[in-house]
């Protein structure tokens, strides 16, 4: 097992009623006016809005509100966003919402210091100062309430990007399992197909960390068998619990030590076709190029993926593990392949070009372009 540093600097509140505590801890470090981040309003009909005002406020903390914030978030929003914090002086940014909310917030956080933001994405500009980010959490998902990442796509140019930095962790992030139970089910198996997605990335990478390839599997076991639960019964606040806690641990830095970094070609397939098709979600298309990838890779080196069929799925052969889990995918009613995602077969070549406009293409899977052609037509 490689050698590592560990450290997540990020106070989680878990549980109900766990977002009283936001105020409190914007006080204890003498913040005084705030920026509230957040999507199209769900949380005006949930409680959550309430709530935060009312913490808030109880704490003597002016905020200003953001609202717009879309699924695969966009640089404009960012952008305006960041205009908004400069204007009213704030002091930290709360980001209330899932992860496309929390992503937008960090962009804010730190572009609040950059003549322009986009810089920090290209690499032509380090981030070297962020506002304190606290999150409330409303869907569980992408992690992002307990790392230092963010995803924002250009829309102008088609094209999806990451930042990281060790600024970007939240201070303090809040996870109350009992909001998300209004969710429905799909945007549930979204966030499900995200984490496992999160985890798969790191998983084939290498044999030798087992204490960490140990909790990979209990973790995705957890989340497969949470989300059944929760497709019979969306109020089970225990399996709600676990699946939220799943998820945040799938991508806060636990699930991938040891494993050099994961491999990521699945993400960087999947940030082309969302870039194309804003409206696909990062979970659903995930679901669709994640067994694919397995399905493709395996026919090569049918050992790297033979811990996951027998430990995740309880098969022997990966080709029937990579079955089971499609079959599971459809069964919770989510895309099976790239034309049930409503991708058109005449913009392929141009997913293709974005995909291939990165350097590289996977860590250990390498893929050329006659692989990613060959995947996205075994998807299609």
């Amino acid at each position: 097992m490689d050698a590592f540093t560990f450290h997540n600097p990020t106070r989680i509140h878990f549980g109900a009623g766990m977002i009283r505590f936001l105020g409190k801890e914007l006080k204890d470090i003498s913040i005084s006016r705030c920026l509230m981040i957040a999507g199209g309003g769900s949380i005006k009909h949930n409680g959550v809005y309430d709530q935060v005002c009312q913490t808030l406020a109880s704490h003597d903390i002016k905020w200003t509100e953001g609202w717009g914030v879309v699924p695969n978030p966009i640089l404009d929003k960012v952008r305006d966003l960041i205009t908004l914090a400069r204007q009213d002086k704030v002091e930290a940014i709360v980001a209330v919402g899932g992860g496309s909310v929390i992503d937008t917030a960090k962009a804010v956080a730190a572009g609040i210091f950059l003549d322009d933001v986009w810089t920090a994405f290209t690499r032509k500009e380090q981030i070297q100062q962020a506002l304190p980010l606290f999150t409330v959490l409303t869907l569980s998902a992408t992690g992002s309430e307990m790392n230092g990442n963010a995803v924002i796509t250009h829309q102008e140019l088609r094209h999806k990007s990451a930042i990281y930095s060790p600024l970007l962790y939240p201070r303090v992030s809040i996870i109350d399992p009992t909001v998300q139970s209004s969710l429905p089910f799909h945007q549930t198996v979204n966030g499900a197909l995200d984490a496992i997605a999160h985890i798969l990335e790191y998983y084939f990478v290498d044999e030798q960390p087992v204490v960490t390839l140990g909790i990979d599997d209990a973790l995705q076991r957890t989340i497969v068998a949470m989300t059944d639960r929760l497709k019979i019964d969306p109020a089970d606040v225990n399996a709600r619990s676990n699946l939220a806690w799943s998820a945040t641990l799938a991508l806060n830095g636990i699930s991938g030590i040891g494993l050099k970094g994961g491999d990521w070609a699945c993400h960087q397939i999947e940030h082309a076709i969302s870039a194309v098709y804003p409206k696909v979600a990062h979970g659903e298309g995930l679901g669709v190029i994640f067994p694919t990838w397995i399905e493709y890779l395996a026919e090569r080196e049918p050992a790297r993926f033979a811990r996951w069929s027998l430990n995740v799925w309880g098969e022997s052969r990966p080709e029937v593990a990579v079955k089971r889990f499609r079959e599971k995918i459809c069964s919770w009613d989510s895309a099976g392949c790239l034309r049930d995602l409503g991708v058109k077969d005449k913009d392929l070549p141009l997913i293709i070009d974005l995909i291939m406009q990165s350097s590289s293409i996977g860590a250990f899977s390498k893929f050329r372009r006659s692989d990613v052609e060959a995947l996205l037509l075994l998807a299609y």
